[in-house]
């Protein structure tokens, strides 16, 4: 497997798009719960600031401030990855090149990752996250949707 160079920006804020391998199952909101313990687990090991959120069926959104201190993101979502898939039951197909990394099969590997310039940049992104369910066809407005930091972001009730 190759070695991936990542931003290592103490302070930053970065913009994510983790997803699941098979983007035909809604395993994230199926299983919003084992989601959300894996995440508040993870946080509370290595503390960053969640700025906006969503979850799709079949993947998320977030953007995140790290500390200055530890600002490795890799980590962070190493472990909300495993430990979600901890809390599934044991139903994917899991190909020999991922058992023999000790894999289960629910996540990509990869995710994408973008470091926000400036403020424009920030807002740009915060529009994108809230508004995918719309672009998803999932509900007709950002604030419709269930799984999603829309409301809190406009302090909405």
């Amino acid at each position: 497997m190759p070695n991936y160079c990542r931003a290592w920006i103490p302070g930053g804020t970065f913009f994510f798009t983790v997803a699941i391998a098979d983007r035909t199952q809604d395993l994230l909101i199926a299983h919003i719960e084992a989601l959300r313990e894996a995440y508040a687990w993870t946080l509370r090991r290595h503390p960053f600031r969640t700025r906006a959120i969503v979850i799709l069926p079949d993947h998320l959104h977030a953007i995140w401030t790290l500390p200055a201190d530890t600002p490795d993101f890799a980590l962070r979502w190493k472990l909300i990855k495993e430990g979600f898939s901890r809390r599934l039951p044991r139903i994917e197909r899991i190909g020999a090149s991922r058992r023999r990394q000790g894999e289960r099969g629910v996540w990509q590997r990869r995710y994408w990752e973008h470091a926000i310039r400036d403020d424009s940049d920030l807002a740009v992104h915060l529009d994108y996250v809230h508004f995918n369910p719309v672009k998803h066809v999932y509900v007709e407005r950002p604030e419709d949707w269930p799984y999603s930091s829309y409301r809190r972001f406009v302090g909405m009730r």
